[in-house]
C-alpha cells in the first residue's frame, strides 16, 4: 500500500539522499582555463613535497586525501562556486573517491568533510585574494615585464551584471568550510603566515624562529622551512617535521635510508655491499 502524507499525496518511494541528487565531481568542471594565477615550477613541486613528507599518527594514508590545484566546490546553493587551493588536506575521507576512483575535483557536499589544512602560495596579483583582510601593502609581490598583463587575466567566477558575487578565499575557508588551519607562504620573501580558526574567525598566530616554525597540536605535526634539494632544485622548501624539528622523509628518502643502513650492516660483517 502506498504511503500517504497528511495532504493525501501518494508517495511510493522514500526521498533520495542529497548525495544521490546533488552534483558530483563527475558533473562539475575540473578546471576553468581563464582563472587568474601564474603557475610555475614551484607551484608544481612544493605541493608534492608537502604530500610526500606528510606523516600523521592518527590517520592512515588510505583515510586521508591531499589535493593540489584542484577545484574545491563548497556551496550547494551555488554549485559552480569554487576555490582552487594550492594544497589542502582532508581527513576521514578515502584516498580514492568512493574507494575506487581518482578525484577530478573535491566536492564538499559529496565528500562530507571540509579540508583541515589549506596552504596557498602567493603569486603576483593574488596576494589580496589569498590574504583577504590580513593583506598589507608590504605583502605585495614585485611584478616584472615578463608577467602576464593584468588585463589578460580573466576570472571564470566573475558574475554578470546583477549576479551574486562569490566570496573571497578567506571568507570561504573561514565561514563556509571552517578550515581549522590556513597557511600562506611567499617564496619571494620566504615568509610563512598561519591563521588559526578560533571560534568563528581566523586569528593570525605567531611563527617560531626555529624548527618547527608552526606546530599543529591536533595533528601532532610541525612545519618548517628546509634548506635542501628537492627534485634537483635548491630550497628553501616548506616541509613537515616532528616536534623536535626532525624533517619527515619522502618515500624515496626512506628507501635510500634503508639501503644505506643495510649497506652499513654488510660492511660491519666484512661484506662489500657493492659486490652483493
Amino acid at each position: 500500500m502506498p504511503f500517504t502524507t497528511g495532504h493525501s499525496v501518494p508517495q511510493t518511494e522514500q526521498p533520495r539522499s542529497p548525495r544521490e541528487t546533488l552534483p558530483t565531481m563527475y558533473d562539475l568542471p575540473s578546471e576553468f582555463p581563464e582563472e587568474p594565477g601564474l603557475p610555475d615550477e614551484f607551484h608544481d613541486l612544493q605541493p608534492q613535497l608537502l604530500s610526500r613528507t606528510l606523516r600523521l599518527q592518527d590517520y592512515a594514508a588510505e583515510n586521508r586525501f591531499t589535493g593540489s590545484d584542484l577545484n574545491l566546490y563548497y556551496d550547494v546553493h551555488h554549485p559552480l562556486w569554487h576555490k582552487r587551493p594550492d594544497w589542502f588536506l582532508a581527513l576521514d575521507v578515502p584516498r580514492l573517491y568512493d574507494g575506487h576512483d581518482l578525484r577530478r575535483s573535491y566536492v564538499v557536499w559529496q565528500e562530507g568533510q571540509a579540508p583541515t589544512i589549506v596552504v596557498e602560495f602567493l603569486s603576483p596579483r593574488t596576494e589580496q585574494e589569498d590574504l583577504g583582510r590580513f593583506y598589507k601593502d608590504s605583502d605585495q609581490i614585485p611584478d616584472d615585464d615578463n608577467k602576464i598583463p593584468e588585463s589578460s587575466l580573466g576570472n571564470a567566477q566573475t558574475p554578470a551584471n546583477g549576479a551574486e558575487r562569490p566570496p573571497s578565499k578567506v571568507d570561504v575557508y573561514e565561514k563556509y568550510l571552517r578550515v581549522p588551519h590556513y597557511l600562506v607562504y611567499s617564496r619571494y620573501t620566504q615568509r610563512l603566515r598561519y591563521f588559526k580558526l578560533i571560534g568563528r574567525r581566523y586569528e593570525e598566530q605567531s611563527i617560531q624562529d626555529g624548527t618547527p616554525m608552526i606546530w599543529l597540536d591536533d595533528l601532532k605535526i610541525g612545519l618548517g622551512l628546509w634548506e635542501g634539494y628537492f627534485e634537483g632544485l635548491p630550497g628553501p622548501w616548506l616541509r613537515w617535521c616532528d616536534v623536535n624539528g626532525n624533517w619527515l622523509l619522502t618515500d624515496t628518502e626512506q628507501a635510500e635510508k634503508r639501503a644505506e643502513q643495510l649497506a652499513e650492516r654488510l660492511r660491519a660483517m666484512g661484506i662489500d655491499p657493492d659486490t652483493v
